[in-house]
C-alpha cells in the first residue's frame, strides 16, 4: 500500500501582515515655527526703522517725504522679512494642526481654530506688505513721483498692519484649550491663555498694534516648547 503525502495551507491567498514600523514625530514643524518668530521680530524692527512720519521733528509733508526717501532700504528689508515669516507661519499653523489632531477627539474644533488663527495672520502679514514694491522703488529712485500726502498714508499703513497679529491670540487660546484637554504640555496652555489672551485683548482695543509684540513672542515661546519640550507626546 502507498501513502501519497500532500502538503495544502490553509489559506493560500492570504499575506501575514507585519506590525507597522514605528515613526519618529517630525519637530521640523515646530523648528519653523521659531523662524516665523523670528521673521516676526524682524518685522517689527524695520517697520518701526520707517519712521519719518512718527518724527516730531518734521513738520511738513515734503520734510517726511524726503526723510522717507533715505528710508527706503528698511523698506526693503520689510517687505522679504514679513513675507517670509507669512510663508513659514503657514507651515507651522499647518503642523500644530496634525500634532492638536493626533491626540484630540476627532470631532474637536480646536486644531482647525487653531491653524486658522495662523493662517489670518500670514493673511494679514501679506496684505501689510501689498504695497511696498508701489513705494519703495519710488522713494528709492527719489524721482517724485510719489505724492509726499501718499508716501505719508503709507508710512502709516506698515507702521500698523504688519503689526496685527490679533488672530494669532486664536491660536494661543486654541492651544490653552487643547492642555485642559491634556493634549498639549500644561505649560504651554498657560502660556497660550496669557499671551494669548492678552494678543486678543490688545487686538480689540483701540491699541491693536500692540497685538505684534505679544503674537510675536508667544509665537516664538510656543514654537520652542513643542520643539524642545514636547516629549511625552514624540514617545508616546
Amino acid at each position: 500500500m502507498t501513502t501519497i503525502t500532500t502538503t495544502n495551507p490553509v489559506r493560500s491567498d492570504v499575506v501575514e501582515e507585519q506590525a507597522p514600523a514605528r515613526t519618529r514625530q517630525s519637530r521640523l514643524w515646530a523648528v519653523i515655527g521659531i523662524g516665523a518668530a523670528l521673521a516676526g521680530v524682524g518685522t517689527i524692527i524695520t517697520s518701526s526703522a520707517v519712521s519719518a512720519v512718527y518724527d516730531p521733528s518734521l513738520t511738513t509733508p515734503e520734510q517726511i517725504m524726503a526723510k522717507l526717501e533715505t528710508q527706503a532700504g528698511w523698506m526693503f528689508a520689510l517687505h522679504s522679512v514679513t513675507v517670509v515669516g507669512a510663508l513659514l507661519m503657514l507651515v507651522f499653523g499647518a503642523g500644530l494642526h496634525r500634532r492638536l489632531r493626533a491626540a484630540l477627539p476627532a470631532d474637536s474644533s480646536l486644531p482647525l481654530l487653531a491653524f486658522a488663527g495662523m493662517l489670518g495672520t500670514a493673511v494679514v502679514s501679506i496684505l501689510g506688505s501689498g504695497l511696498d514694491t508701489e513705494f519703495m522703488l519710488a522713494l528709492a529712485a527719489g524721482d517724485g513721483t510719489v505724492e509726499a500726502s501718499s508716501a505719508i498714508m503709507y508710512n502709516h499703513w506698515i507702521g500698523t498692519i504688519p503689526w496685527l497679529w490679533t488672530l494669532a491670540g486664536v491660536t494661543g487660546v486654541s492651544v490653552f484649550l487643547a492642555a485642559r484637554a491634556r493634549a498639549v504640555p500644561r505649560w504651554l496652555g498657560i502660556v497660550g491663555l496669557v499671551m494669548g489672551g492678552l494678543t486678543l485683548l490688545a487686538g480689540i482695543s483701540p491699541f491693536e498694534y500692540m497685538a505684534g509684540p505679544v503674537a510675536v513672542l508667544w509665537l516664538l515661546v510656543t514654537a520652542v516648547g513643542f520643539t524642545a519640550g514636547d516629549k511625552a507626546f514624540r514617545n508616546a
